[in-house]
């Protein structure tokens, strides 16, 4: 096994010696127990500046004020005309598209109608309250303005049993049987909580069973990674094998999920040899893997083995999420190194400029890192669920009260899927790596500005020569699209971009026949003008279905002639570990 180095002192700092500074961690790391891994500290702050601007600026008290009124007298307009047509009337505000809590019929009859009218205005009163305030900075006012619509989904009456019709409405036709059932999925996902056992259902999705079933063999391992070779499936392959970089934030197999909707199998039945890596799930003696540790332990130890196992020196890179944005950093090292091993890039939800992150990036700053360094000192590791409580709140009315007034109101438990046991499928980052990741590229965004360094040497992204087809997600909260698209004026090369309906993992799992699947797509080359995102997303033409056959139509253009599939296994050198999906997938 390669040798990495011993876990480093506390980080990122270097004050481990100090008694004082021990007791800061400690004390830190216990009230993160209790904020779900969120600094207390930058949101006061951001609240303070708030009020502070407003309570020094009488001409916006006065807006506020008149707004309020105008608020009140749209909503006793609405009762008047209620009254007027025996308690129906039209909406004097509707919900936003995405906000799917008033759907039911019911909503629409007096009284309940005018219940989520005044919400809705009450909802409308409070954005006009925090955004657009001079002074206040824009990270601030983002952070009160989406706080203030945590405490409005709270309070929302679609999460009161006596308020939601349909929760009456369900109660009345059960005889409150509901509730039993909602008191019995409450306690069972108590004692699953207490016991640290997955939600319910999960395990009917079990790697290397029912997901992660691709045939395959792992044919190389160290402390880090598992590399992966799955079967041919075809009699004839492409010369040029595909490595795929996933995430470490997540078990590899989101692309190997079921076999209907597994992106590994879709990939090899239409002739590729594909090698994924499987990332281990470290512990507190790994607290000292670097950034650094998982480009070279991971990606270059995974290509030379690639290269040693197929005996070819072109490979398809393909990253997602965090494994696109590891792997843009060993390109661009590659590419100033003089090693030009990389056919083409293909980079998945992958951002590499993080100026703007989108909601997520509300979480990032000195406080909120210098926190979660703190629970790592004491732990070793950052568990993913540790952000949990950040990434629901980022979608909280879908996925922490819809799914309160469905499971535990209406006594209804949602059917276990296979990509919802694959995000249940937790993992840990090591400290080192963690904190160089949140405060290298995150925050100083060291990357894309030329400082970010491979082997004390800078890296440039406009190195990479290697054509890149990349892909965003309309409602990608992690990456956001336009974000994704910066790729297009910082790679100087040809480029591809897709942009595809679907979040950020459901985008990216969007196998052909998947219902309500779309996308648009952008062709530049390296001398072409890079137009500015939403005019192309307003003008280009929305193609239905899924994206995955047009990447296989790039790839194959990418892609030299094809050979027999047993020669490709024959003319390298590389020897069976076990049977995929390998040991470190199943680690807990």
């Amino acid at each position: 096994m390669t040798a990495i180095a011993s876990p480093a002192p506390p980080l990122p700092d270097e004050e481990g010696g100090s008694i004082y500074r021990d007791v800061d961690r400690l004390s830190h790391a216990l009230v993160a127990a209790f904020t779900a891994g969120i600094s207390p500290i930058s949101l006061l702050q951001a609240w303070q500046d708030w009020l502070l601007h407003l309570s020094s600026s009488p001409g916006r008290q006065g807006e506020v004020s008149a707004k309020a009124v105008e608020k009140l007298a749209r909503l006793s307009d609405f009762l008047f005309r209620c009254g007027v047509g025996m308690g129906t009337a039209a909406p004097t505000i509707t919900p936003l598209p995405q906000d799917r809590r008033f759907q039911h019929q019911a909503w629409q009859a007096f009284p309940f109608n005018a219940i989520q009218q005044a919400f809705l205005l009450s909802q409308q009163w409070w954005h006009n309250a925090t955004s657009g305030l001079p002074g206040v900075t824009r990270r601030h006012e983002r952070l009160v303005e989406f706080y203030s619509r945590q405490i409005l989904d709270t309070v929302s009456p679609s999460n009161f049993p006596t308020l939601n019709p349909e929760v009456i409405d369900n109660t009345l036709r059960k005889a409150g049987v509901n509730f039993v059932s909602g008191a019995n999925n409450l306690i069972d996902d108590l004692f699953r909580l207490i016991d640290a056992r997955p939600p319910a259902g999960t395990e009917n999705f079990r790697p290397g069973i029912e997901v992660a079933a691709t045939p395959g063999e792992v044919i190389f391992r160290n402390e880090l990674i598992e590399l992966i070779r799955y079967a041919p499936m075809t009699e004839t392959v492409k010369q040029e094998p595909i490595l795929i970089v996933p995430a470490w934030i997540m078990k590899y197999y989101i692309l190997d999920l079921s076999p209907r909707n597994s992106l590994v199998r879709y990939l090899v039945q239409n002739g590729y040899t594909v090698f994924c890596i499987s990332w281990r799930n470290p512990g507190g003696d790994q607290a000292g893997l670097s950034l650094d540790d998982y480009r070279r332990l991971g990606v270059m130890a995974a290509m030379d083995a690639v290269e040693e196992a197929t005996g070819t020196g072109r490979i398809h890179g393909v990253g997602y999420c965090l494994g696109g944005t590891l792997l843009s950093i060993a390109a661009s090292a590659m590419a100033r190194d003089g090693d030009h091993r990389l056919t083409s890039l293909s980079l998945f939800a992958a951002q590499v400029d993080f100026e703007e992150p989108g909601e997520l990036g509300l979480f990032i700053d000195d406080s909120q890192i210098t926190l979660l360094e703190d629970v790592m000192w004491v732990e070793g590791t950052l568990d993913q669920r540790r952000m949990a409580g950040a990434f629901q709140m980022l979608r909280s009315q879908d996925l922490i009260w819809s799914r309160i007034v469905r499971e535990y109101l209406l006594g209804e438990r949602a059917p276990m899927t296979d990509l919802m046991a694959w995000n249940a499928d937790s993992t840990r980052m090591p400290f080192r790596m963690q904190s160089e990741y949140l405060r290298q590229l995150y925050l100083s965004n060291d990357l894309v500005e030329g400082r970010f360094c491979v082997e004390e040497r800078p890296v440039h992204l406009e190195d990479i020569r290697a054509p890149v087809f990349a892909v965003g997600t309309e409602t990608d909260h992690v990456a956001p699209w336009r974000s994704v698209f910066k790729l297009t004026y910082l790679l100087d090369t040809d480029i591809d971009f897709v942009l595809t309906t679907g979040g950020h993992n459901a985008g990216i799992v969007s196998e052909p026949g998947h219902p309500g699947r779309a996308y648009r797509k952008l062709r530049c080359r390296h001398t072409d003008i890079r137009p500015d995102p939403d005019d192309w997303a307003r003008d280009a033409t929305t193609i239905h279905g899924s994206w995955w056959p047009v990447w296989i139509e790039w790839l194959t253009s990418h892609s030299g002639a094809e050979v027999e599939a047993g020669r490709v296994a024959a003319s390298g050198d590389a020897k069976t570990v076990c049977a995929a999906p390998g040991t470190y997938v199943l680690q807990r």
